[in-house]
């Protein structure tokens, strides 16, 4: 067996598809067989005791050799041999009988089928009874074998997968199967080759230890993630020699945590070094981009974090299968109550008789049976003979009617997102007919309304706003042009204009910023395409992640001093300055509210922002202070120009980001002229405007977290020698650990205090202008502090216990006292279709709440983009940390909302009419909003404030909940989902923790200190801040949806269907949903209906034969009614059938109320169409009982022609309620109907079970040619159906007059509309 390679990027079912079709021919290794020998032989009382420990310890199993295998520590471990099957073919029967018998269903009918066989109540024959529920879980245990083998075939495959392990004996690696991978064997990969264990990286062929992964197969995302060699381990001098290893590993117990783990490795001198995720190779990745990796298995087989993860489907209980389990019962009381009957009945014909009459045979002792014992025994006997009453199929059947919906929605073109080649995903198959029943939808706002296409639009800098709008018209003007003409236009990063000086330059009065002064440009979402190591004319420059090319840093340029790079940077910020002055008339006068009042003002500020405040810095920026007015003209900035673009990137550079904000922050960056040129762990490299580099080391980087909800990074200046650490964040979280300590300097923290203020100012610009917001900070450390720092940081990562904590609390104490150096703000423009989305989902009556980590300026005003909040509503802000004062204002806020109501309350339909006057000219009520922020929130969940929450919400058209947590936001899908027992849908996308330290994007922002690039490239942080924060809130609610978005597949892999774009909802909620909900609850009535009805006809005539529990029709066609004759067309209508079209949907959303009120499929519903099944089988029976009476036709004579009506009056009864006729379904009724002639022609002529006096021989022969039986098939049916066809024409003109009320508001709304 050869090593194979598996180049590009495939999904996780491609992965399992393509990725397991190698074989081992070489196994069977000495080794591996005493190892199976000896696990065989555990003890399960050891085996419990390791698994209970906390810790667990690895050693290399090279000293072990076969015969000292027993002495091997790590032999209690699992063997990477994994089995997902869940039969055996010896335990596959009696386990799948036992799986079966949960439902309760099949005990019942399995009951029933026993008691047939006891000869004192039996109904008919014995083997007869045992055929319905025989032929159910016959079927039902052929699925779980097909299901079960394919997983058989699946595990076969991985464990028989190659992979190259050490062998002590051969001094080298030796090709051996997954399956013999054990822990502590050390495993040799090459690129493209698969993870097969949990892996601790030790060696890699990169010269700087890193090891790139691919990890789409765990969770969606293509992007690489970087891991490294442990700690000791990263020269790259000699080769490793897996011989030599020593060591001992401490880590964590196996759990399904993928972005955690924790652990330590003991060197024999007893020094520690801490292991985090960053070391360990997950189970199931992919090697990219790495010749070579070496690693110790720590984890294997079911204990890796992959296969942890692997719970399989998740099974939800639709809200229709909870109201059908509840009529199965009342079923099952109806059943009682007609059981009791017949045995009443019985006793009461019994005792009429003077003497006990010819058929009541006595015991062998002479003796009859007591009244009372004989009306038992017909109790049971009546059970048996209408126990068809419960629909035995119907669970059958709705599996497969949901797998025909689950096959449609799947195929809808509409629901096919052709720019990323992404279909619907349904990955829940139980909970379809729930989409048409939702009643509350919580949103994410960012990846969900948003195109999470990030466009780099403002920043601040020590107080003063700089523009980038020219930037960003240039960046699309490079989507356009081809590669030559963008290597040309690389040249003009700043392109020249004509600028006016900042003294002729007159600011417009300051005013607060309107909607309608945005400059947010509305371009097309851009097209994504994959690089290929070289950038193509149709990828943007602003948002996208591509894979990152680091190539070898320029010569560095002599003769360049310190206070020439800080020249520079004040030209540039004067450049970028300037230009905002002289754009547009609409972004003037936004640029004038951000900008000086005087042109000496941004010069003196622009003093102060020189790294380092020495006196040549000063003197220098004094200097161009002086000269701002006079000597900076169009020659010099053109001279800034010329000097920006002396060394210009390739064209072919690009980079990789782990989310789309953070590409459009160093894209941006590198427009302004500093480019990030390399990223290794150790350094990273920046080119500055006119060719310098420098290369900073990096000493530390703190990840982010959702308890800090900020990240840092800890670096090395190149010409300075200080240790600086650079933070980003949320602004709620900067602003406090700012040092706010005077200094003795009055000036100094006058002009802190104002930076402060104007950056805070315009952090609620950049919110109100829908901009994402970001704080960069920085603190400089003395060398004394920064080692007793790096102690406990040291101590901390090689901690075991409390080992996050630990981490954190690190973290949290470097982090204070820092020094503002700017914001930014970036644009996630809305995606199409979602405001006419969220317009119709609130005319089709669902609530929509928006649950979103952003800030409440940018949250409000995305809300009004999308239409989710109208200028004309009234919108309430509840904003506090009191409990007390939130109680206060839930209920001010509560009794000014109901006042409203009062005087506006809907108007009632009359008998199902709905009044036709006009109403008064007057204007429209206005709808309620409400805004939460996640302060208040906690304020609410910790002082038990939720009723009244609620009951303000039920009264709101939209909630938005701002800066909140993912905890919070599934514990509000919760309170909703329990209390107000309402139908919920989450829907949001995944946000992923960096898989490892994303130091380059931080490098990016701390190289231009407090310069303008300063603040150009940060992350930002998944709304709330935590990874995969949508993950909770979908999996809370009883529908949820994944958006795939860019940030990773998180909620997709968590939820029930999974769409790429919001605008989907409309279709697969108003239409699918619809659809699926109307259906199915036709299809489940239906069965009741045609069980309650046919098994009726049996109860009747017990009126006619003395209760005796006997009956006019054969056994097998009894049988075969349900099972055969009438079972594929309810399948055909659960699928096909269309009450509505899917363009009459769309139009008047309001049909979709029809599922959110259960108005199909609900008690009334259900008690009518029993009523309307007893008036049926009445005209079914007593129609040919009138015909037939006082006539000489035996038994099965007179109940052939009922059995006959009842099967045409069921057929006909489903032809009424389709909506859509298709040639399938056709036929499939007419099969239907021709089977039954053909089976009972057949039947009764072969009399195979024919038995005198009464036998079914030729019956149905004879009756063919007799007009009466003609007759009765034409008439009965049409008395039968009569009431239930008056009632469906009532029915089908519902939707017309609906139609004409809507047309009507929708004009009087029309004509009542303000004048905008």
């Amino acid at each position: 067996m050869s090593r194979k390679s598996f180049p590009g990027c495939f999904s996780r079912m491609t992965w399992k598809k393509h990725f397991f079709k190698e074989t081992c021919c070489q196994c069977g290794a000495s080794d591996t067989e005493i190892q199976n020998e000896d696990l065989e032989k555990r003890g399960k009382v050891r085996k419990r005791k390791k698994k209970n420990e906390n810790k667990r310890a690895i050693v290399s199993n090279l000293p072990f050799g076969s015969k000292k295998w027993k002495e091997n520590p790590n032999r209690y471990y699992d063997t990477n041999e994994i089995k997902t099957t869940k039969y055996t073919i010896i335990t596959f029967l009696p386990k799948n009988i036992y799986e079966q018998l949960h439902r309760f269903a099949n005990i019942y009918f399995l009951f029933i089928a026993l008691l047939n066989f006891v000869p004192v109540v039996n109904a008919f024959q014995p083997e007869v009874s045992v055929i319905p529920i025989c032929s159910i879980m016959i079927i039902t245990a052929i699925k779980d074998a097909w299901e079960d083998f394919r997983r058989y075939k699946l595990d076969k495959e991985i464990n028989h997968m190659g992979c190259y392990i050490y062998s002590r004996e051969e001094h080298a690696y030796v090709e051996k199967c997954w399956k013999d991978v054990r822990v502590g064997d050390f495993v040799q990969l090459q690129c493209n080759e698969i993870v097969p264990a949990d892996i601790l990286l030790l060696h890699s062929s990169d010269q700087n230890g890193i090891c790139h992964l691919e990890t789409a197969n765990l969770d969606g995302e293509t992007n690489l993630k970087q891991r490294r060699v442990v700690m000791g381990f990263s020269s790259q001098d000699t080769v490793f020699e897996p011989e030599f290893f020593q060591n001992t590993i401490i880590c964590e117990m196996p759990n399904n945590d993928l972005n955690k783990f924790k652990g330590y490795m003991e060197q024999p001198n007893h020094e520690q070094v801490g292991l985090n995720i960053e070391n360990l190779l997950l189970r199931g990745c992919t090697i990219r981009n790495t010749e070579a990796a070496v690693g110790i298995v720590i984890y294997a087989g079911h204990e890796t974090k992959a296969m942890l993860n692997n719970s399989g489907p998740r099974y939800k209980r639709s809200r229709i299968e909870q109201r059908m389990n509840r009529d199965i019962f009342s079923c099952v009381g109806l059943l009682f109550v007609m059981c009791l009957v017949g045995a009443i009945g019985h006793g009461i014909w019994t005792g009429k008789f003077w003497e006990h009459p010819p058929y009541d045979v006595p015991d062998w002792n002479g003796n009859f049976v007591a009244p009372v014992l004989a009306g038992f025994y017909m109790f049971l006997t009546m059970i048996i003979l209408l126990q068809i009453l419960i629909p035995i199929s119907l669970y059958v059947s709705i599996e497969l009617v949901k797998l025909g919906q689950v096959f449609l929605i799947h195929n809808d073109i509409d629901l096919y997102d052709e720019e990323a080649d992404l279909p619907i995903q349904c990955r829940a198959l139980t909970i379809t007919e729930d989409l048409g029943q939702i009643q509350y939808i919580f949103s994410d706002k960012t990846g969900t309304l948003t195109e999470n296409k990030m466009v780099f639009r403002r920043c601040t800098v020590d107080g003063i706003e700089f523009s980038h709008q020219e930037n960003d018209r240039r960046l699309k003007t490079q989507r356009e042009l081809d590669l030559e003409d963008f290597a040309k236009l690389q040249h003009f990063t700043l392109p020249p204009m004509g600028l006016e000086r900042p003294g002729s330059y007159q600011p417009s009065t300051v005013r607060p910023l309107r909607r309608c002064q945005s400059d947010r440009a509305h371009s097309k979402g851009h097209a994504r395409s994959r690089s290929v190591g070289r950038r193509d004319s149709s990828q943007s420059q602003v948002a996208f992640s591509s894979p990152i090319v680091t190539i070898p840093p320029p010569i560095k340029p002599s003769g360049i001093t310190l206070e020439k790079i800080h020249q520079i940077f004040q030209r540039l910020k004067l450049a970028s300055l300037s230009q905002s002055f002289s754009s547009s008339q609409s972004s003037s006068q936004l640029g004038a509210s951000f900008s000086a009042k005087s042109p000496e003002e941004p010069l003196a500020v622009l003093e102060s922002c020189d790294n380092g405040n020495d006196g040549s810095a000063g003197s220098g920026g004094q200097e161009l202070q002086d000269k701002g007015s006079t000597e900076i003209g169009a020659a010099s900035l053109d001279e800034v120009f010329r000097s920006a673009t002396k060394a210009s990137l390739p064209a072919d550079f690009c980079y990789e980001a782990e989310s789309p904000d953070e590409a459009a922050l160093v894209y941006a960056a590198q427009a302004y002229g500093f480019v990030l040129v390399s990223r290794t762990p150790e350094q990273v490299t920046v080119q500055l405007p006119q060719g310098t580099l420098l290369t900073f080391d990096i000493l530390y980087t703190l990840g982010f977290d959702s308890v800090r909800k900020r990240m840092s990074v800890v670096v090395r200046h190149p010409l300075t020698r200080e240790i600086v650490v650079y933070t980003k964040g949320a602004d709620s979280v900067i602003m406090d650990l700012l040092d706010s300590s005077t200094k003795g300097d009055i000036s100094s923290d006058k002009r802190m205090k104002r930076i402060k203020e104007r950056t805070q100012k315009h952090l609620d610009y950049y919110a109100h202008d829908g901009l994402r917001t970001l704080c960069i900070a920085k603190k400089v450390l003395n060398e004394d502090d920064f080692q007793k720092w790096a102690n406990f940081r040291q101590e901390a990562e090689a901690a075991i216990d409390n080992r996050e904590e630990l981490l954190i609390e690190t973290a949290q104490h470097l982090e204070t006292k820092l020094t503002l150096l700017g914001a930014t703000g970036i644009e996630d423009r809305l995606q199409d279709g979602v405001p006419d989305t969220i317009v119709s989902l609130r005319e089709a009556g669902i609530k929509i709440w928006v649950l979103t980590g952003d800030k409440q300026e940018t949250a409000v005003n995305i809300a009004y983009s999308c239409k989710l909040l109208n200028q004309r509503d009234t919108v309430f802000t509840i904003n506090t940390e009191n409990k007390e004062t939130c109680e206060s204002l839930l209920n001010l806020t509560l009794e000014e909302v109901k006042k409203n109501y009062e005087c506006d309350k809907p108007r009632r339909k009359i008998f199902g009419i709905i009044p036709t006057s006009l109403p008064s000219p007057e204007a429209p009520s206005p709808e309620f909003g409400l805004v939460l922020d996640g302060r208040t929130l906690s304020i609410i969940f910790q002082g038990g404030l939720e009723e009244k929450l609620l009951e303000l919400a039920r009264h709101c058209r939209s909630v938005l909940c701002c800066c909140s947590t993912p905890l919070q936001k599934s514990m509000v899908v919760k309170l909703v989902r329990r209390q107000l027992k309402a139908m919920t849908l989450s829907i949001g996308t995944s946000c992923i923790l960096p898989a490892y330290p994303a130091s380059h994007r931080d490098m990016a922002g701390s190289v231009l200190g407090r310069n303008v690039g300063d603040v150009l490239y940060g992350a930002d942080f998944c709304a709330s801040g935590d990874g995969a924060n949508d993950v909770s809130m979908i999996q809370a609610a009883d529908v949820g949806i994944g958006i795939s978005g860019q940030e990773g597949m998180q909620a997709v892999m968590a939820s029930d269907f999974a769409i790429s774009r919001f605008k989907h909802l409309k279709k697969l909620l108003l239409v699918h949903g619809h659809w699926c909900y109307a259906r199915l609850a036709k299809m489940v009535i239906y069965f009741f209906y045609k069980n309650v009805c046919y098994v009726n006809l049996l109860f009747w005539y017990q009126f006619f034969c003395g209760f005796s529990g006997s009956t006019m029709l054969d056994y097998w066609q009894m049988i075969f009614f349900n099972l055969f004759f009438t079972s594929v067309p309810p399948l055909l209508f659960g699928v096909l059938d269309k009450d509505v079209s899917a363009e009459t949907l769309l139009r008047l959303p309001e049909l979709y109320k029809n599922g959110q009120n259960s108005e199909i499929y609900n008690l009334s519903a259900f008690i009518i169409t029993m009523l309307d099944a007893f008036y049926q089988s009445l005209i079914c029976f007593f129609v040919p009982y009138l015909t037939y009476k006082d006539s000489d036709i035996d038994v099965f004579s007179f109940g052939n022609p009922i059995n006959t009506i009842a099967l045409l009056t069921i057929l006909l009864h489903q032809a009424l309620e389709m909506k859509t006729w298709t040639v399938l379904q056709l036929v499939t009724m007419l099969c239907s109907v021709a089977l039954y002639l053909i089976f009972s022609v057949a039947y009764n002529a072969a009399c195979l079970l024919c038995s005198p006096p009464t036998n079914p021989y030729w019956i149905m022969e004879r009756q063919l040619k007799d007009p009466t039986f003609y007759l009765l098939c034409l008439i009965t049916p049409v008395i039968a159906l009569l009431p239930r066809y008056i009632e469906q024409q009532d029915v089908r003109m519902a939707p017309f007059e609906m139609q004409f009320h809507r047309v009507t508001m929708f004009v009087i709304k029309y004509m009542l509309k303000p004048p905008t």
